[in-house]
């Protein structure tokens, strides 16, 4: 940021437009930064374009994974970026939802209306918020390729005169049909266009396609009809077997290794641990089909007596039941180029690749310069033209998206022990196996014909057997000290208010993780007395340790009973709709998480004592789990003392005839952090193995926190 400052400041004198760096604390805490800025800075009025500078991982190219929602910063900087990098693919998965975080890009966008760009690097995403995360293992050619890029886009846009507008909030306003379709081709290269154009050259390409078949149908007759539908049944038996044999494998890992994703610090293992399984599985499944279509062309060559030799009629079905499949291939991208245009998907461009180029080389090599007689055997021309665009177009892609899949693994199980420990494996080996299936389809088609497949099979066992060997004897380690294990080690203070009295508190060490597997071994080497297990679950408010460790050694020292949060009921109003007033003293902690029970609270207000302003006013609130959650985080001199006051549902009503259960809910929770590590704590962290990382993301407490609530029946 600074160094383009000073870069973009040697230009500044032909600009029509200012240039705002703005570095924004609290990001972690809920995009506080960004959010004060949009709706308290003066400056934000005056803001037109929006550039978001983010990370995933600590290298690699920056790309851009969202952009828009008006086209215009992404066409500028698709001309000018030296080594532009970017795809709309990981726009879809992050606007879908499958990626669960947010950046401050969202703030600029929903909330001020704005457009930009939204940069990330993701290179080695597993060491991603840990203690590994290291200024020096950032690449400096990472920090150049994003600096390189940066400023020439900077320079461009703030010297653009449609910016530099009174209205030049034009930049802002889009709608469906503008907004952008965007890839990079091996970074050297940008392509970007529009919607409109998308849906348009989507639609002629489906009309055409459609109606090649229809017509290749009615001319081929009921005989076109039944080995379009066999092809197509070997493609649906090679994506079953493919994912069968990949997610096989997923179940049995998790048995076999030390831990449950053992490939987090080796990602290239999944080649061989799904890949070649996947690839075997469709294999297999594509041989069934092609059996099936091989014996039905057979009788049919039999029958219309196309030559009397029944060797020259075999010959003839394996070579039709090959063109067959190579065809079926460009059915299968052809149904997923109409789900996707019908959906607007954005990465749309993939399947439209994938079936043009294909059906390109099998009518210009197979149609128009061979000569119309009896089948022959597909070119090899006809399988490189097939795979070489597409290929290196989407490639690229794959493979980032695969690798940010795996790296992430170290964080996937949001709530410790909440997730099935092979539910990561299994979501790997499927998309594994879906890159198999889409990939290879075409390939495939080749190798019934052909003496490879023997080879095949055999070099693909033994690689899988290979990797499964070096995971099963560790000699490829599932952790590293740089790609580690990800740990949380809390000392935990856990009370329960009845009046403002404290009736009872306990006080322990803890030890969880949010990587999936159970924790023996770390334990057995911290040597703490740990007791592991899922007897204990801990409410951490915005998070549910329900798998986890936890040792009572030595637990009164390092913290004071003083300390203990106040959470008390001043009022409590059960006249008509009843009304209920809290007091909050977080005492020392200028950190915490507050959850408001929205299944018995209509509405709430929240505010500093005495002071009228409201930091929550009334209103429609959010809920996610039945728990609307505040998170907060001031500087020293935050306030520390707040008033909660709470609209119950109507008739909301509590009998004793509750279950266990049901009594064990809770009207409001607190979670109070201090950034203090008491002795019991700094013992564990000398002793954590080498393997282990602690986790600093803000759904994780400090290593000291008090858990306080009020329960239902107060």
């Amino acid at each position: 940021m600074l160094e383009l400052a000073r870069g973009v400041s040697q230009w500044a004198h032909s600009f029509k437009s200012s240039v705002i760096f703005l570095l924004n604390t609290g990001e972690e805490e809920g995009l506080n930064g960004a959010h004060s800025f949009i709706t308290q800075h003066p400056w934000s009025e005056t803001v037109r374009v929006a550039i978001d500078l983010e990370a995933m991982g600590i290298g690699g190219r920056s790309g851009i994974f969202q952009a828009g929602p008006h086209p215009w910063a992404i066409e500028k900087f698709a001309s000018v970026a030296k080594y532009p990098s970017g795809n709309i693919m990981a726009q879809d998965l992050f606007s879908s939802g499958v990626i669960k975080s947010a950046t401050d890009f969202q703030i600029y966008k929903d909330a001020a209306g704005l457009s930009g760009l939204d940069f990330a690097y993701t290179d080695n995403a597993a060491v991603y918020h840990t203690k590994n995360d290291k200024v020096e293992l950032l690449k400096p050619g990472s920090l150049q390729h994003l600096g390189e890029n940066m400023l020439a886009f900077l320079l461009e846009a703030a010297s653009s005169p449609s910016l530099a507008k009174d209205n030049g909030h034009e930049a802002a306003a889009h709608t469906d049909q503008d907004s952008a379709i965007y890839f990079d081709i091996l970074g050297t290269y940008m392509v970007v266009y529009r919607q409109h154009f998308a849906n348009m050259l989507h639609s002629s390409v489906l009309m055409q396609s459609v109606l090649i078949w229809i017509m290749s149908l009615v001319m081929g007759g009921y005989a076109a009809t039944i080995s379009l539908a066999l092809s197509c049944l070997s493609i649906i038996l090679m994506w079953v077997l493919s994912i069968g044999f990949s997610v096989l494998v997923a179940f049995i890992l998790p048995i076999l290794s030390l831990a449950p994703v053992p490939y987090i610090a080796s990602p290239w293992l999944v080649v061989g641990l799904f890949g070649f399984p996947s690839l075997l599985g469709a294999l297999t499944g594509q041989h069934l089909g092609f059996v099936l279509l091989r014996k039905y062309l057979f009788h049919t060559y039999v029958k219309e007596k196309r030559t009397s030799f029944p060797s020259s009629q075999a010959s003839l079905a394996m070579l039709e039941a090959e063109r067959w499949h190579f065809k079926a291939g460009t059915m299968q991208w052809l149904i997923i180029l109409m789900l996707s245009h019908y959906y607007k998907v954005g990465s749309s461009y993939i399947p439209l690749l994938w079936l043009v180029t294909p059906s390109f080389s099998y009518g210009l090599l197979e149609a128009t310069l061979s000569p119309l007689r009896l089948p022959k055997p597909l070119k090899i021309a006809t399988l490189l033209i097939a795979l070489s665009v597409p290929m290196v177009v989407s490639a690229g892609a794959i493979v980032r998206i695969v690798g940010i899949l795996i790296g992430t693994a170290v964080r996937f199980d949001r709530d410790p022990g909440g997730t099935p420990e092979w539910l990561v494996n299994v979501i790997v080996s499927v998309v594994v196996a879906a890159v198999v299936c889409l990939t290879m389809v075409y390939l495939l088609s080749y190798l019934h014909l052909s003496g490879a497949k023997r080879p095949i099979i055999l070099v693909s066992c033994i690689l899988f057997g290979l990797s499964l060997a070096a995971i099963v004897s560790n000699t490829v380690p599932s952790y590293t000290e740089e790609t580690a294990r990800t740990l949380n080690v809390v000392h935990v203070v856990d009370t329960t208010e009845s009046n403002g009295k404290v009736k009872d508190y306990t006080s322990y060490v803890s030890l969880f993780s949010f990587t999936p597997g159970n924790l023996e071994k770390e334990v057995q080497q911290i040597n703490e007395s740990f007791e592991c297990g899922r007897q204990k679950p801990v409410d951490f408010v915005t998070f549910s340790m329900k798998y986890g460790c936890w040792t009572s050694n030595d637990f009164e020292s390092g913290w004071n009973p003083s300390e203990i949060p106040a959470l008390k009921i001043k009022h409590d109003s059960k006249v008509d709709e009843r009304v209920t007033e809290v007091s909050i003293d977080t005492k020392g902690s200028t950190r915490w998480s507050l959850a408001v029970n929205t299944d018995l609270i209509a509405d709430f207000e929240f505010r500093v004592s005495g002071d009228e302003e409201k930091l929550v006013p009334a209103g429609e609130k959010s809920s996610i789990g039945g728990w609307h959650v505040i998170q907060f985080s001031g500087g020293r001199n935050a306030p520390r003392k707040f008033d909660l006051t709470l609209e119950w549902v109507k008739n909301a009503t509590h009998s004793s005839g509750q279950t266990s259960e049901d009594k064990k809910k809770y009207l409001v929770k607190l979670r109070t952090d201090i950034d203090r590590v008491t002795p019991q704590v700094e013992r564990v962290l000398k002793k954590l193995p080498s393997w282990c990382s602690l986790f600093g993301k803000s759904t994780s407490p400090f290593t000291l926190a008090f858990l306080s609530a009020i329960p239902i029946e107060f």
